[in-house]
């Protein structure tokens, strides 16, 4: 940016001071959104060129539009809730407050009160009778934002892209309207919300490699969570038999469209119940987010329309394997050489990792309406209660949507000798992502005794995504994970 449009600016900033203006100005009270004062126009069926003398309103906002027609000049605002005209002439003003105008640049912050009204051409106008100026913008708006192809700077600068692009804005108004929804889903249903310790001395409740810190005055390491989980589980030791949280988690991991290393779930527990309990929860959570949102069941997402109209559908692991891979799953010889086919290097891959692995790139994308998927190996749920008629099987499920894992559920173990087994055997694995000590405390919480329960993590900014029609995280995430730019 050239600095003789910051030099223009600051002329001017000065310009407002020599007229006594303070250029941040104070309270500025009694302001209706934009949206407020335009419904209130439609409501008084004013006529073009009509006002109103009676009916005054006070607003405030950014100046995205400004047409200096001489004595007139006709600024938009905008706020959150969108934009609005203002109408200003120096006779309605006078002339030492036109002087001021003269002195705005578009992405000023002002406060205006005036008349409703339409123009002649029926535009919804405020006409202004008084004036504040409150924030002089020293930086200009960037040119034709809406066509920038430097998406890193809309993720760098996201105050900019927030007050430029009303669509953008609209993505996390609904994201916020998302997140109460859930919030008031499950309250009504007799779940209370907690808070768990981000700082873990022992990470665990997920296979994912943490961030690592230091605790100076103890001495000790610490880390960021990775999940909830095993906190979560003590709180249903200790009688809260419904339980969530929304967090904010932390795994040091990759970045791509469906991963930020710092992202938010939610995790809720429901004593007495099991993994069936938690698909009714996050269908439940999803079509209330649908229903406040509106638009509908039939939701675009990239190039794809998904279906969200409950119920949804509910299958097992091992028949879409076979339907989409065209093997057994417990067939390994033949999941394998069904690997050699798909060239995936498997010498040193776990049967069921191979399984998993062609899960991943033959199933997967065909899931694209909801789909709860059912009954995983056993060896992928270390947390997970064993199914009673194939111990082979876990009672957990995934739900995809569009190809994207949104929700991981179990019913949950709590037979603390078999957890001690399952764990020692995630201790003794290979790679970041092995959990390097046991959690005596967690085990020594269920030997007291933890009810039967279904348990759930719900990825909040991929349901955002596929609400939203957002096809990367880092659009639904307010300040995405960037590279410190050099």
């Amino acid at each position: 940016m050239s600095d003789q449009y910051v030099d223009q600016r600051r002329r001017k900033l000065q310009g407002l001071r020599d007229l006594g203006i303070d250029p941040y100005g104070a309270r500025f009270g009694q302001v209706l959104p934009n949206q407020y004062v335009r419904n209130k126009v439609e409501r008084l069926r004013l006529e073009p060129g009509q006002s109103s003398d009676a009916d005054r309103a006070r607003a405030a906002g950014r100046i995205v539009l400004l047409r200096d027609m001489g004595r007139l000049c006709f600024v938009t605002i905008r706020d959150s809730s969108g934009d609005l005209q203002l109408g200003i002439s120096k006779k309605a003003i006078g002339s030492d407050a036109w002087k001021a105008i003269k002195l705005l640049d578009l992405g000023d912050l002002i406060g205006a009160e005036g008349r409703l009204g339409r123009t002649k051409t029926g535009e919804i106008t405020l006409w202004v009778d008084a004036f504040e100026v409150l924030c002089k913008a020293l930086r200009p708006l960037p040119e034709k934002w809406h066509g920038l192809q430097d998406v890193e700077l809309r993720y760098r600068q996201r105050y900019v892209d927030l007050f430029a692009n009303p669509d953008v804005m609209s993505v996390f108004q609904q994201r916020i309207l998302i997140i109460e929804t859930v919030r008031q889903w499950l309250r009504e249903r007799n779940f209370v919300e907690v808070e768990t310790p981000t700082l873990q001395p022992i990470y665990g409740g997920a296979a994912a490699r943490p961030f690592t810190t230091h605790h100076n005055t103890l001495d000790i390491d610490l880390f960021l969570r990775i999940s909830p989980e095993l906190y979560l589980k003590r709180l249903m030791v200790g009688g809260m038999e419904r339980v969530f949280e929304i967090s904010r988690n932390f795994r040091n991991e990759g970045i791509d469209t469906e991963h930020n290393p710092e992202f938010t779930m939610l995790e809720a527990y429901q004593a007495y119940g099991d993994y069936h309990d938690m698909m009714d929860l996050a269908e439940g959570v999803t079509v209330a987010a649908i229903d406040r949102l509106g638009g509908g069941y039939q939701r675009p997402f990239g190039t794809k329309t998904i279906d969200f109209a409950p119920p949804w559908r509910r299958a097992t692991f091992a028949e879409l394997f076979a339907t989409h891979v065209g093997v057994d799953m417990f067939d390994h010889a033949a999941v394998r050489r069904a690997a050699d086919q798909q060239h995936i290097d498997h010498a040193d891959m776990a049967d069921d990792l191979v399984v998993q692995a062609l899960f991943d790139r033959h199933v997967e994308p065909n899931l694209v309406n909801p789909t709860f998927v059912l009954d995983f190996p056993t060896s992928l749920c270390p947390l997970t209660r064993r199914h009673p008629d194939d111990p082979r099987l876990a009672l957990r499920f995934e739900l995809y949507v569009s190809g994207v894992e949104l929700a991981n559920a179990y019913t949950e173990l709590n037979d603390p000798d078999v957890q001690r087994q399952t764990l020692s055997q995630q201790l003794r694995g290979e790679g970041d992502e092995t959990m390097r000590v046991m959690d005596e405390d967690f085990l020594r919480a269920l030997e007291y005794g933890m009810p039967p329960a279904g348990g759930i993590g719900i990825g909040i900014d991929r349901l955002v995504m596929l609400l939203t029609n957002s096809t990367s995280i880092r659009d639904v995430i307010l300040f995405p994970l960037q590279r410190p730019k050099g």
